[in-house]
């Protein structure tokens, strides 16, 4: 597995080694010692499983209090991922890191507690699976708003579909604030 670390503390994207012949590949999508190997410590408690059509955009959505890391990989599709950085001790605060993830690669993205999550669908529709450390918990979930102009993410597409409720998450300096 290749491990690529990325400019926010707590970010990897992760390359699995993918065995590949005329009968199609496999790959192992998660190994407890071997993610250990390389820090990610979490005890994963459920999988989540979603799919989603070309050019919605999901998020950016977090936990507030109770800590949940993210492993996330495309089964089928292409999108372009972000998270951004909301841990108010951290050197890297308010900034963000994008990246496509798709099923050719495979590549994963880790990302430790304190990262607002959201993802946008560059091919005809996008099934992601989620391997996370925290139950889902609606009373703790949190959202900033995807295209606050003070994170100023750089999204493929200007005019995404949004949930109504995506829409109307806060901007950040009302986050940061709280």
């Amino acid at each position: 597995m290749k491990i690529v670390a990325q400019p926010l503390s707590g970010i990897l994207v992760l390359e699995p080694d993918r065995f590949q012949d005329p009968r199609g590949f496999f790959l192992e999508s998660f190994e407890l010692q071997r993610y250990r190997e390389q820090g990610i410590n979490e005890a994963f408690v459920q999988d989540n499983h979603s799919r989603t059509a070309k050019n919605v955009l999901r998020g950016l959505h977090f936990t507030r209090n109770k800590p949940q890391a993210q492993i996330v990989t495309v089964i089928r599709g292409n999108i372009f991922d972000v998270v951004v950085d909301i841990r108010k001790s951290s050197p890297t605060f308010g900034q963000w890191f994008g990246t496509e993830l798709h099923d050719e690669g495979p590549r994963q993205i880790y990302m430790a507690h304190g990262f607002a999550h959201g993802f946008y669908v560059l091919s005809d529709f996008a099934d992601l699976h989620y391997k996370v450390s925290q139950r889902y918990d609606p009373s703790d979930e949190g959202g900033l708003n995807w295209n606050d102009p003070d994170v100023g993410i750089k999204w493929p597409q200007t005019t995404p579909l949004v949930s109504e409720r995506d829409r109307n998450h806060p901007f950040f300096r009302s986050i940061i604030s709280d």
